[in-house]
């Protein structure tokens, strides 16, 4: 199988693609911003496709980053994927952010608690917590840094994702074992293709997570009546 990967729901935009079997990926390109995912993605996609031998045809599957995170960014990436899945003919599968955070972890911190928190801005978090096997121990939720810290138990917790020091000064404050393994704003985007090749398409459609609703809203109070 060869996959490409999308990643723009957080601080990054990033694509790349990965053949089954290959510890790196044939092409990728990861660029650090907060802003300006629509005008940089299909560019650097086309970049990333371009150093890849048979281009777009050479694709069996596309993985996209469904969320949480950015609202913008999630729609530019899930509308990329779908696109370009739809026009070659392949299926598309959505994959966490925090899944694709933590991934990396499981199987690596023995014995430990894996928490993946992602800044979602004013005092809150994206927070979810594996057993080192990758068993599921707290379900994805939105909660503040304090409750995310209580979650986890009894530890001890390995942190990853750009609230991990956040998280991780609330777990040292009750008496944790709290390690920050890794603060990066943006999943390593490889991490999604590997997902994504094990994704089901039945169950991991590319439709974007939202947590909380967008904070804007229809000024129905402004409107006219009709005549």
């Amino acid at each position: 199988m060869r996959i490409l990967a999308i990643d723009t729901a957080l601080g990054a935009c990033s694509a790349c693609v990965l053949e089954a079997g290959m510890p790196e990926p044939l092409a990728i390109e990861q660029v650090a911003m907060e802003r300006g995912h629509a005008e940089a993605l299909m560019p650097l996609i086309e970049r990333v496709m371009n150093a890849v031998e048979g281009g777009f045809s050479s694709l069996d599957r596309v993985a996209v980053t469904v969320g949480p995170g950015s609202y913008t960014g999630l729609r530019v990436g899930v509308s990329a994927a779908r696109a370009i899945a739809l026009t070659a003919n392949i299926p598309a599968v959505g994959v966490t952010t925090v899944a694709a955070c933590a991934a990396p972890l499981v199987g690596r911190e023995s014995g430990r608690v894996i928490a993946a928190a992602l800044d979602a801005k004013h005092g809150q978090v994206w927070f979810q917590a594996l057993s080192s096997e990758g068993r599921q121990i707290v379900a994805l939720r939105q909660v503040s840094y304090r409750d995310a810290a209580r979650a986890i138990g009894a530890g001890p917790v390995s942190l990853v994702g750009s609230a991990a020091l956040a998280v991780a000064n609330e777990a040292w404050a009750i008496g944790l074992d709290a390690l920050v393994i890794d603060d990066a704003r943006a999943p390593d985007v490889t991490w999604v293709a590997r997902l994504g090749m094990i994704a089901d398409p039945a169950s991991a459609p590319p439709r974007p997570l939202y947590l909380k609703a967008p904070e804007t809203t229809p000024q129905d109070r402004a409107r006219l009546p009709r005549r």
